[in-house]
């Protein structure tokens, strides 16, 4: 219970605080409109969507301790915050670092846990059962899978939006469209087509498969600059 509830509080405040980021975003580039929908905000409840924050979560949570006796694997989404991309000086730039906002906020947030911990216990990393430490670790590892699976190139995940104001003005329109049907297929790859392959013998998880490998890497990246700093400025051994 103590771990479910630590794995909670860092997942409600890296989702909050993509969120918010993205308001921050738009608010810094003239657009007012997340504001005026009171979704410049700290407070999780503003972000709850009632699918993707609520019901998918505690369906997956409950069917996985009932069939493994684990959440092993988890997904959810929050409400996206609104943004009048016709209120910035150029739509398409200002959509895309809007979009980017949130994942920079993310891998911000990881760096500056990784860097805590490593100031408040050096050798955390070895053995330590605090309940701080803990949630420290969760609280990275919560923040650089949500940065790393909203790159994914597919609108309306952040990466989609980034791509769409990276891409000449033709294709970027077609890419765009496909946002109407892109949770959809986000949750396809994401739920459904590991799941059913998995039923199969033959399990087939491309998303899966990108995190697992790149999250390590992502961690141990975050571990050694905060290492780093801390050598550089004298607070520990690193």
């Amino acid at each position: 219970m103590i771990d479910i509830l630590i794995a909670l509080v860092a997942g409600v405040l890296a989702i909050t605080l993509h969120e918010a980021a993205h308001g921050y975003a738009a608010l810094a580039m003239g657009d007012d409109t997340a504001r005026r929908a009171g979704r410049l905000s700290l407070n999780p409840l503003r972000h709850v969507d009632r699918v993707g924050t609520i019901i998918l979560p505690l369906v997956l949570a409950v069917s996985q301790l009932l069939t493994i006796g684990r959440i092993a694997f988890m997904f959810g989404w929050a409400k996206p915050v609104p943004v009048n991309q016709w209120r910035f000086a150029n739509p398409r730039r200002g959509m895309m670092i809007v979009a980017a906002a949130g994942p920079a906020m993310n891998f911000v947030l990881g760096f500056l846990a990784s860097l805590a911990l490593l100031v408040l216990y050096p050798d955390a990393l070895v053995e330590d059962d605090r309940t701080l430490v803990a949630f420290l670790i969760a609280f990275i590892e919560f923040n650089l899978v949500l940065g790393l699976f909203n790159l994914l190139p597919l609108p309306p995940l952040d990466g989609g939006r980034i791509v769409v104001g990276l891409l000449p003005e033709a294709i970027a329109r077609t890419w765009a469209s496909i946002e109407r049907y892109g949770i959809v297929i986000v949750i396809l790859l994401v739920v459904v087509l590991p799941e059913a392959s998995r039923a199969m013998g033959s399990p087939i998880d491309p998303v899966g498969w990108v995190l697992h490998r790149a999250l390590p890497w992502l961690i141990a990246t975050d571990l050694d600059l905060a290492a780093q700093v801390v050598a550089l400025f004298g607070g520990g051994d690193g």
